[in-house]
């Protein structure tokens, strides 16, 4: 059975004519990048309409809009914007580049929504076990914290709150608070290359970052841009293809990154309320929604919260969310309601 999910409307706009498709990637983010646009043909005699931009500039315009995302919020770059703050003392007041604040407002904001099970204050956590840029689980001599020293580095976290300040564009640092974007930066990114492409006056495209996608508008066959699910290795799910049309898509999983401790998956998703790696079960959680940014997120929050209180998380938020559960050697899939609207048997 072959399954597709399908946006809730289409545009009315044809392929641009004569299109051809050209391919653009790079490397940032510590992952790969990639862009498919189809770039508009020259149409006879319509001397009104302007040529496409030059391939080169395209490469370069896409390169530079990840290394903004990468020179603001990095946690791997010390000259970073976020690596200043979180290097930055106690009881003082930050001015933040507008993309670093709207990204941190957002995290924010779902780590409220969820409880806090997706926290962008908990980069000491993810520092902890071995996830982040310094002694990391794959270097030698790492040694995996215990319950007692993740519940240390919380009681340190405890009543250290991160304020905004909207109008100025500002973060309060309150002292030791170290920020983690990951879960979010990667999905901004994504978005950057969309609307930098759209800044162009190119509507038809797929770009990726790390297996994050955002598509719009059709390939020159009149298609839309269909892409499969990521599935992980095990399960032998059916297929699911999703035509992004205006959608983007992000799946987190616990096959991903992870290391082995005493027979068991610590997986590289952190729940901030324990301070522990998620052991729920989840082996992966897919949210399909406009913004790249928003379903990186969320995937990232329903899988800390796992199958149960993500699930009604999703429902409450009208959330287009797949849940993939390890039951013995195989899958179950669990879907939101949303989720479930969208997709088409065949």
């Amino acid at each position: 059975m072959r399954r597709v999910l399908l946006p809730s409307t289409i545009s009315a706009a044809p392929p641009p004519a004569g299109a051809q498709v050209l391919d653009f990637g790079g490397a940032s983010m510590g992952t790969t990048w990639s862009a498919r646009v189809a770039l508009p043909g020259r149409a006879g005699g319509a001397a009104a309409a302007a040529p496409p931009p030059r391939a080169a500039d395209l490469q370069a315009g896409l390169q530079r809009e990840l290394d903004q995302v990468v020179a603001e919020m990095s946690h791997w770059e010390p000259g970073s914007d976020l690596g200043r703050f979180n290097r930055a003392g106690a009881c003082t007041w930050h001015a933040l580049p507008d993309g670093f604040f709207d990204v941190l407002q957002f995290a924010m904001g779902v780590a409220r929504d969820s409880g806090g099970a997706c926290d962008p204050c908990a980069g000491a956590l993810v520092n902890l076990w071995g996830f982040g840029p310094t002694g990391r689980h794959d270097q030698p001599g790492f040694v995996p914290p215990s319950a007692r020293d993740a519940a240390a580095v919380r009681a340190a976290m405890a009543g250290r709150a991160v304020e905004l300040d909207l109008p100025r564009k500002r973060a309060f640092q309150p002292g030791g608070v170290q920020l983690d974007l990951s879960a979010v930066a990667k999905g901004y990114g994504v978005d950057c290359l969309a609307q930098y492409l759209e800044r162009q006056g190119l509507q038809h495209y797929l770009v990726e970052v790390g297996g994050e996608l955002r598509g719009a508008g059709f390939k020159p066959d009149g298609q839309p841009w269909w892409v499969a699910l990521e599935e992980p290795a095990a399960g032998g799910q059916a297929e699911i293809a999703v035509a992004l049309h205006g959608l983007a898509v992000a799946t987190s999983g616990d096959y991903r990154k992870y290391f082995m401790q005493d027979a068991t998956r610590r997986p590289h998703t952190i729940d901030p309320r324990s301070g522990m790696p998620i052991s729920n079960d989840l082996a992966s959680v897919t949210v399909v929604h406009e913004r790249a940014m928003a379903a990186d997120a969320w995937s990232t929050a329903l899988t800390v919260l796992g199958p149960q209180e993500g699930l009604a998380l999703a429902e409450r938020k009208g959330l287009a969310a797949r849940f993939l559960l390890r039951e013995g050697e195989g899958l179950r899939e669990i879907l939101s309601s949303r989720f479930q609207k969208m997709l088409d048997e065949e």
